[in-house]
């Protein structure tokens, strides 16, 4: 049996991280995937031995156990990785100990592993020896998910939009619901890593990152905002002018005697709902009174006059 050299495979080293290890299949799943090969035997084959790798040493469990075995595939090959310790080694523990159609790290196997070599079928599929369950084919596996980021404005989030991204020289349309949260992820169902063995490709999951917008703080649908009015309208009550988050202004009653701080309602006027457009969270107002700091000689003979009164 050939040991299979999987960083050799992917073209990385030993010491490469989980990160690059991503990279390097992305690049060569891209060139190598049968649908830019048309027929290529060579290429298909190629394309197998790189999921294959990927698949042992994407998985951390899986590289751990594999690196495992490094100095000592040779007595495995040597004895026929039969376990129970053969050669002074416990193979074993390399296949959910030795039971057929076994279980590693959460990936498993009934029989043939969906065309994998034999090396990694010996070491990670449990048939140990060259055993098999009467030729039977597993089904494809699906490709892993890939994760993203998007950065969005504010005014992107209320209104919905439509981007377009690029990863790995692959374009992909993003359409954003009005009302997308700060984290939230989008799911792109197939757009992820190809399957193996003829399985279904992976999901792509765009993190949403909404750039911060200053006039208004977000608290689930709902907005918050400062407004400033004068001392004359804080006392008497009158209105003011309020910009909503679609742009537009509207106009706002201050009830007499507004103290500074106080917290007044714009229903429907904050976030749209996710599921629910049509449906909008409030927006509030925390009044913020201006002390002017440049008065006229008859505007501060006023204010004395009203501080003897009071």
């Amino acid at each position: 049996m050939e040991y299979k050299d999987y960083y050799k495979t992917l073209g990385v080293t030993k010491s490469a991280t989980q990160d690059e290890i991503k990279k390097a299949y992305r690049k060569l799943a891209i060139k190598y995937h049968p649908d830019k090969t048309q027929g290529d035997k060579a290429k298909e084959e190629k394309f197998k031995e790189i999921s294959e790798a990927y698949e042992v040493l994407g998985d951390p469990e899986k590289r751990k156990k594999y690196d495992q075995l490094g100095s000592n595939w040779k007595q495995y090959q040597n004895f026929g990785g039969g376990a129970g310790g053969q050669g002074g080694f416990d193979w074993s523990q390399f296949a959910g100990g030795g039971q057929q159609g076994g279980n590693f790290g959460g990936f498993s196997f009934d029989g043939d592993p969906g065309g994998f070599s034999d090396f990694f079928q010996h070491i990670f599929g449990g048939g140990f020896g060259g055993a098999r369950t009467g030729g039977r084919r597993s089904p494809g596996y699906k490709g892993r998910d890939i994760a993203s980021e998007m950065s969005i404005t504010f005014d992107e989030a209320y209104q919905g939009s439509t981007r377009i991204i690029n990863l790995d020289g692959k374009k992909f349309r993003i359409k954003i619901k009005p009302g997308v949260k700060n984290g939230q992820k989008i799911r792109l169902a197939g757009k992820g890593n190809p399957g193996v063995n003829g399985g279904p490709a992976g999901d792509l999951y765009i993190t949403i990152k909404v750039i911060p917008n200053p006039k208004f703080k977000r608290e689930a649908n709902d907005l918050f905002a400062d407004l400033n009015i004068d001392i004359p309208t804080a006392v008497l009550g009158g209105k003011a002018e309020v910009e909503t988050p679609d742009g537009k202004t509207v106009s706002l009653k201050i009830p007499a005697g507004t103290s500074c701080g106080k917290k007044l309602r714009l229903r429907g006027k904050g976030m749209p709902y996710y599921e629910h457009p049509s449906k909008h969270g409030d927006l509030y107002v925390e009044t913020k009174i201006a002390v002017p700091t440049k008065l006229s000689k008859e505007q501060k003979n006023l204010f004395e006059k009203l501080k003897k009164l009071n």
